[in-house]
């Protein structure tokens, strides 16, 4: 029986968490996404957002009455019809349920949705090769820059529908004073109708997914590593692999690992150690043989022999180019063009070819996202 006059109660306080649930983890994401050290929590915010949308697209078939997608009016007469009569009729009654407008919007969201969590699976598994998709990483590599394309562009379309429901419901609560902004708060729509009513069976389905979700939040956030976000490429111990590489050229300075720079680089290199970088290099230093094993090691473990992110989008940034130093390529200028210059001056950093200043484990072929100092370092410029 409905308990408030003029009112229906549409959405229960399960369905109302979960709506919220899934608003502020696009939104979260969204805003954290363009900073590359907080991609674990973005993945995290992913999953909350991926369960949602599963959790919607259940709902739509054995939810109760109001949530059902064969409720739905997606006949686009009723659609034409909806906006006519919202211009010519301020005070026209609103159903209980969804309108035409908010039924095509809320498959709009579930198909934008699935294209968002899908792209963002297989984009952490090809491009970072992390998370139970990392073996696409070595067959799919080179497809990591479509996934991205597909991955935002399905973001900002999503994003603009999502400003368009909101003008909606401002629509709705200022101008035809329906109180739409507190519905989904209170559960309670301005309407006629029969009242939603949930039974014990539903309400445990949507509160054990409010718990799957936030279960899986926290269980990716309290390490670094689990089996949902697992890397395929892990620490390497070039002193095990290659003593001499690590011996001779890390007598002075932290080695960089091969794959930032193509063989043809490590070529110019090795061809131009009597000059190297502004030292003189000679065979008191590094034997002919030492230099030919070093060398093949270069040549073995180059960036064309990746598929890391880093080896990828290098490759693809040189062209035909092929530059000695890594702070020379085009990729490399293009992920630190915003950091402050004066960083590199700094008693932690000294030079921008100090790669290891700001990337902890580089010595170790580890350049993780999540290693990255800069943002310490500028904190503690600042």
């Amino acid at each position: 029986m409905n308990k408030s006059p003029n009112k229906v109660f549409v959405w229960p306080i399960s369905t109302r968490i979960i709506h919220w649930m899934l608003a502020f983890s696009f939104t979260i994401a969204f805003i954290i996404s363009s900073y590359e050290e907080m991609l674990h929590d973005h993945v995290a915010l992913g999953f909350i957002f991926g369960i949602m949308i599963i959790y919607r697209i259940i709902w739509g078939f054995i939810g109760p009455k109001y949530a059902r997608f064969s409720t739905f009016k997606l006949n686009l007469s009723q659609l034409k019809f909806y906006f006519v009569e919202k211009i010519q009729d301020r005070w026209r009654a609103i159903p209980a349920g969804h309108n035409p407008a908010s039924s095509w919007f809320t498959i709009w969201a579930m198909i934008m949705g699935s294209i968002i969590v899908t792209s963002g699976m297989l984009l952490y598994g090809i491009q970072e090769a992390k998370g139970f998709l990392s073996f696409l990483n070595d067959n799919y590599y080179n497809q990591m820059d479509i996934w991205m394309l597909v991955h935002k562009s399905a973001s900002y379309i999503f994003l603009f529908w999502v400003f368009l429901h909101i003008s909606g419901v401002m629509i709705e609560q200022f101008y035809h004073k329906t109180n739409m902004v507190l519905a989904m708060i209170t559960g309670y729509k301005r309407a006629k109708g029969e009242d939603t009513e949930v039974s014990k069976k539903l309400n445990f389905f949507a509160y054990s997914i409010i718990i799957i979700a936030i279960a899986t939040y926290s269980f990716i956030t309290s390490s670094n590593y689990n089996f949902l976000t697992s890397q395929k490429f892990t620490s390497i111990d070039y002193k095990a692999q290659n003593p001499i590489f690590v011996e001779k050229c890390g007598d002075c300075h932290k080695i960089y690992p091969p794959f930032l720079l193509p063989k043809a680089s490590w070529s110019r290199v090795m061809r131009g150690l009597d000059n190297h970088f502004g030292e003189k290099i000679t065979e008191a230093n590094i034997t002919k043989s030492q230099q030919s094993t070093i060398k093949s090691f270069l040549y073995a473990n180059s960036a064309e022999k990746s598929t890391r992110e880093s080896s990828v989008k290098i490759m693809k940034s040189l062209g035909k180019r092929r530059p000695k130093a890594i702070t020379k390529t085009p990729y490399w200028r293009e992920r630190h063009k915003d950091i402050d210059k004066a960083i590199f001056k700094t008693k932690e950093v000294k030079d921008k070819s100090n790669c290891i200043a700001c990337h902890n484990n580089i010595d170790k072929g580890m350049i993780d996202d999540m290693d990255i100092t800069i943002y310490r370092i500028k904190k503690n410029k600042d």
